[in-house]
C-alpha cells in the first residue's frame, strides 16, 4: 500500500507509514487542538513539483489570517506558495451557491491543476449550508466519486465531536479518522491524538501525547511493552552500585538488567545513593541517565560535587542528566524522551528520582502505571540496570511489599529509613547500616 506521509515521523509510526494514498480522511477536534497545524505540516511535507496540493478554506478562519499565523512555523516555505501549495478561499462561492458549489469548486480546481492532495478546512462548516441531511449525502457521494476518479488524497478538517462521528454522513465514507483532543489542567494543557479508523491498515491504538512547538506538532507515540523474546538468556553478571556495604548486602551488586525500587522518607539518602550508582557507572565507562524531578540542575550539581565528582567531566564521560519541573511535567513526553535518549546513547544505568513525582503529575494513574511497566520491560530486554526511587512517609508496612502498585515491577526492593538515637543512622530494610 502506497502511503502519504504526515510530515511527522512519529505520526507516520502511529499510522504504520502514513495515510493510504487516494483515500478520504477526516481530521477532527475542537478549536485549538492542533488539527489545522497537523494538516498544514502534512501539506508542506508532501509539496513537490510533480502535482500541487490544494488547500480550500470554507466558512471558518479567513485565508489571510491562516497564512499569517502559519509563517511562524519552521515547516512553512513561502517559495512553495502559489506553486506546489495552492490556497483558495471558497467561502464566497459557498454563500452564493450553497453546498453544491463545493463540487464545482473542486472540479474546477482538479481540471486546472490536478492536485494530488486536497484539504478542505472546515468541512464541518458546510453543514450550516446544507438544507437537509439528504442533500449533504448526495454531495458527499458525488465528491467521493470525483476525488476517486482523479486519484486525489483528501483531508476533511472540522470541529467534530464524538457525537458527530456517530451520526454525520461524512464519517461513513471516510477511510481514515484522526481525532485531536485537549485535556485542560490547572497548570497546563495535555494534548492527545487518536486514530479512530484507518481502513485496510493497521495502526497504533490509544492516546498519543503531543505538543505544539516552532516545528509544528511534536508527537510522542504511546509507549508499549517490547515483544516477548522466544527464548531468554540468563545474565549472571552483577552491576556494582558504588555504595560501600550495599554491594555486599546484595551479593555483589544488582543483577544486570534488573530494576530496584529504592524507597524511604526525606533525608534517608535516596538521591545520594542514586548519584553514587550513576557515578560508579561513569567510572566504569558506562553511559548513565539520571532523571530528576525534585532538585533543579544547580542543586543536583552541588550534590555531585559533594560526592567528589567533577560535573562537566562526568558529563563528558557519559553521565546524562534529565531534569523536568514537577509543575510542568508531562508524563508521556518525559518517558518517550527518556527512552529515545537511552537508545541513542546506549545507556546502561538509569535512575528515576522519583516515581512519586510522576504519580502526582499524571492525570491518568493507570496510564502512568502502564508506561512504567512497559519502560521497565524495555530496560530488561536491553540489559539496562535501573533504580526507581519512591518517597515514603516513614517505614512501609510489610504488606506493601507484596501488594504495592510499583513493587511488583521490581526485582529488588531496598528500604532506607532513619533511626534517630542521639544521631541519625541510615539503614536498609533489614537494619544493616548502609551509611553512617
Amino acid at each position: 500500500m502506497i502511503r502519504v506521509s504526515t510530515g511527522n515521523p512519529q505520526a507516520d509510526e502511529i499510522l504504520s507509514g502514513g495515510f493510504p494514498k487516494n483515500s478520504i480522511n477526516i481530521v477532527m477536534g475542537q478549536p485549538g487542538t492542533g488539527k489545522s497545524i497537523f494538516a498544514e505540516q502534512l501539506v508542506f511535507r508532501n509539496a513537490s513539483d510533480d502535482r500541487p496540493i490544494l488547500y480550500l478554506t470554507t466558512l471558518s478562519e479567513p485565508l489571510t489570517k491562516m497564512v499569517t499565523y502559519l509563517q511562524r512555523f519552521a515547516f512553512f516555505d513561502e517559495n512553495k506558495i502559489g506553486k506546489s501549495v495552492l490556497y483558495e478561499d471558497i467561502g464566497a462561492q459557498l454563500l452564493e451557491g450553497g453546498i453544491r458549489a463545493l463540487l464545482s469548486c473542486v472540479e474546477r480546481a482538479i481540471e486546472a491543476s490536478a492536485p494530488k492532495i486536497i484539504v478542505i478546512d472546515s468541512f464541518k462548516a458546510l453543514h450550516d449550508l446544507s438544507p437537509s441531511t439528504t442533500e449533504l449525502r448526495h454531495v458527499l457521494y458525488e465528491l467521493t466519486g470525483l476525488l476517486t476518479a482523479y486519484q486525489t488524497t483528501a483531508f476533511l478538517v472540522g470541529e467534530y465531536t464524538d457525537d458527530d462521528a456517530q451520526r454525520l454522513p461524512e464519517f461513513g465514507v471516510a477511510d481514515g479518522i484522526l481525532q485531536f483532543l485537549r485535556n485542560p489542567l490547572s497548570t497546563r494543557d495535555e494534548r492527545f491524538l487518536r486514530v479512530l479508523k484507518l481502513r485496510g491498515s493497521g495502526y497504533l491504538e490509544g492516546l498519543h501525547a503531543f505538543r505544539i512547538g516552532a516545528g509544528g506538532l511534536e508527537i510522542f507515540p504511546r509507549f508499549v511493552s517490547p515483544t516477548i523474546p522466544e527464548s531468554y538468556t540468563i545474565v549472571e553478571e552483577r552491576t556494582p552500585t558504588g555504595i560501600d556495604g550495599l554491594d555486599h548486602i546484595m551479593g555483589g551488586g544488582l543483577w544486570q538488567g534488573s530494576t530496584t525500587l529504592l524507597a524511604g522518607p526525606t533525608g534517608a539518602g535516596k538521591t545520594t545513593a542514586g548519584l553514587q550508582f550513576v557515578l560508579e557507572g561513569v567510572r566504569r565507562g558506562e553511559p548513565c541517565l539520571y532523571a530528576n524531578f525534585q532538585e533543579n540542575p544547580m542543586q543536583l550539581a552541588r550534590c555531585l560535587r559533594s560526592l567528589g565528582a567533577d560535573v562537566e567531566d562526568a558529563k563528558r564521560r557519559g553521565l546524562h542528566l534529565l531534569y523536568a519541573s514537577p509543575v510542568e511535567l508531562q508524563v508521556d513526553q518525559l518517558i518517550v524522551q527518556m527512552f529515545r535518549q537511552i537508545k541513542q546513547t546506549g545507556t546502561r544505568r538509569v535512575v528515576i528520582d522519583a516515581v512519586g513525582d510522576l504519580t502526582s503529575a499524571a492525570s491518568d494513574p493507570q496510564r502512568l502505571h502502564d508506561y512504567l511497566y512497559a519502560l521497565v520491560q524495555h530496560f530488561t530486554v536491553r540489559g539496562v540496570t535501573s533504580i526507581l526511587m519512591f518517597e515514603t512517609e516513614g517505614r512501609l508496612p510489610e504488606s506493601w511489599f507484596s501488594g504495592g502498585r510499583f513493587s511488583y515491577m521490581s526485582d529488588n526492593i531496598v528500604l532506607l529509613s532513619t533511626d534517630i538515637k542521639g544521631k541519625t543512622r541510615r539503614c536498609d530494610r533489614q537494619g544493616a547500616s548502609v551509611q553512617a
